[in-house]
């Protein structure tokens, strides 16, 4: 009987807000900048080369196996950037450059071989660092990033209680926020308890904050 409660408990926790689940080849995703949203909170870069050296190797074999078909979300999704976007987003660094440059308000990015001040189409270039920093092993802590073909809506990469870092998956994509709405974020927050949405390892935490 108490394994059956705990496991009611816990489908009904995954249904409401989300879960937490250890990377895995299977569920580390790497996104493009156009993916990530702010929710406002401190964010930082996280290398899994450095960090996870023996899952990198793993995911980078497994990218290479399976192509292009390795994404989990495939264009044309509700809420994925369109494929140009997606395109200028996701573009590797040139060989032939060396420092990495991004346009604020199309999201495409360039490399050139000396760091300097750049501008396109009369819009300054903003310095993004190496080009090495930049080949796909990166990802950014504590900033939410869609996930249209789940678990959930959205998905966050932070660390837990033990520094191990984690992904959190959150939201209903099924169901639209209504947070502008006063009277709904007013009843969400009041019902989810949002004043103690817990820590910031679990899915209720992120849930609250995107009320």
């Amino acid at each position: 009987m108490p394994n059956k409660i705990t496991d009611i408990d816990n489908e009904y926790t995954s249904n409401t807000y989300g879960f937490t689940e250890e990377l895995t080849e299977e569920n580390f995703y790497i996104p493009a900048e156009a993916e990530y949203e702010d929710f406002g909170e401190p964010d930082e870069e996280w290398d899994i080369a450095e960090a996870k050296p023996g899952l990198w190797e793993n995911i980078r074999k497994k990218k290479e196996r399976e192509g292009k078909n390795y994404k989990p979300a495939k264009r044309g999704d509700k809420d994925r950037p369109d494929p140009e976007a997606y395109k200028k987003a996701q573009s590797k660094p040139s060989s032939e450059g060396s420092y990495k440059y991004e346009n604020p308000k199309t999201g495409e990015q360039f490399t050139y071989t000396r760091k300097g001040v750049y501008k396109k189409d009369d819009v300054a270039l903003v310095y993004k660092g190496k080009a090495a920093e930049y080949q796909g092993r990166k990802v950014k802590l504590g900033k939410p990033f869609l996930t249209p073909k789940g678990p959930k809506k959205r998905s966050v990469y932070v660390k837990n209680e033990k520094g191990n870092v984690v992904k959190v998956n959150f939201g209903d994509p099924n169901m639209k926020i209504k947070k502008n709405d006063p009277g709904r974020r007013k009843n969400f927050r009041a019902r989810h308890n949002c004043d103690n949405p817990g820590p910031r390892w679990k899915a209720r935490y992120w849930s609250c904050k995107a009320w």
